[in-house]
């Protein structure tokens, strides 16, 4: 099936917008071609809470978590994943609640950097971020009048979790799967395997409705899963396309293959694209000249 993205979204930024009993929605007002209107925190419970991804270093964002609480205890903080629009303020918010921090673990690599490699997402990595708390894929974690499940979905980054509200059909999927774009998988943070694999294992489940880290929900998250794996499949086709008509760099593929996009996404489409071409030479589709990299040399088999 064919992709349908909504961007249909009001951030209402600052504000707590109700988007499921007992839980809770504020939108960090840090839009950019990334984040779209801004990062989505969560908040779950009524009597004693717990927070989601509580978002970027913003005064007028921990100001405006602070108001949503209320005063109320905070016994839990979730942290999907550590790049910088999503874990940073975990630090002044266990400052200020005493709550502990929940996570895969701290951030790094989906594969060791090679020689001469420079992570090109290191500015966008929160590598001061410190957990309590480690959760295991499948691991529950109850509060109060409230059940999280952690699910661990590689591929974005290494240390992807998703949280499943137990009993509610209700699936967090912080950047693993939104409505408004696709996912951006770029080496070596992430990895296009591990990407496809956790978007497998998503398949296999019922949940009903995601909210996501960035945007509104996907309310028919089965259908949108298909069309997200199909999509990828067909950038996949459409590299080796490019491929086999003579281009032999990453560039020269981006420019082809995302000339309707917008420019300031060409960098981050590249490292689409190499995450693919990793993916492909790994599964032997592809040839790479040395070690698959963003300045490499690309061959069809």
């Amino acid at each position: 099936m064919a992709l349908d993205f909504d961007n249909h979204f009001e951030p209402a930024h600052g504000e707590a917008i109700e988007v499921a009993p007992g839980v809770r929605r504020i939108t960090a007002d840090n839009p950019s071609a990334f984040t779209f209107h801004g990062t989505n925190s969560y908040i779950l419970g009524t009597d004693t809470l717990a927070v989601i991804d509580p978002g970027p270093v913003s005064e007028n964002h921990f100001q405006a978590l602070l108001r949503a609480i209320g005063g109320r205890p905070v016994s839990h903080i979730f942290v999907s994943h550590t790049h910088a629009d999503h874990s940073p303020l975990a630090r002044q918010l266990k400052e200020a609640t005493g709550s502990k921090v929940y996570a895969e673990g701290p951030h790094r690599p989906a594969r060791p950097l090679r020689i001469g490699e420079i992570n090109p997402l290191d500015a966008s990595a929160d590598t001061e971020f410190m957990l309590d708390v480690s959760l295991a894929d499948g691991e529950l974690v109850e509060g109060d009048g409230w059940s999280l499940r952690a699910i661990y979905t590689p591929g974005h980054t290494a240390n992807h979790l998703a949280f499943a509200l137990e009993g509610t059909g209700i699936l967090f999927s912080a950047d693993h799967v939104m409505a408004w774009a696709t996912t951006i998988v770029a080496p070596p943070d992430g990895a296009m395997s591990d990407y496809m694999a956790s978007l497998d294992k998503l398949m296999e489940r019922d949940y009903t409705l995601y909210l996501p880290g960035h945007g509104g929900p996907v309310r028919q998250p089965s259908a949108f899963l298909r069309g997200l794996k199909t999509h990828r499949r067909m950038r996949e086709r459409a590299i080796l396309e490019r491929l086999r008509s003579g281009d032999r760099t990453i560039p020269e593929m981006v420019a082809a293959i995302y000339r309707d996009t917008d420019p300031r996404l060409h960098n981050a489409a590249g490292l689409s694209v190499l995450a693919h071409l990793e993916d492909m030479v790994a599964r032997g589709l592809v040839e790479a000249e040395g070690e698959p990299s963003i300045g490499g040399i690309f061959i069809p088999r």
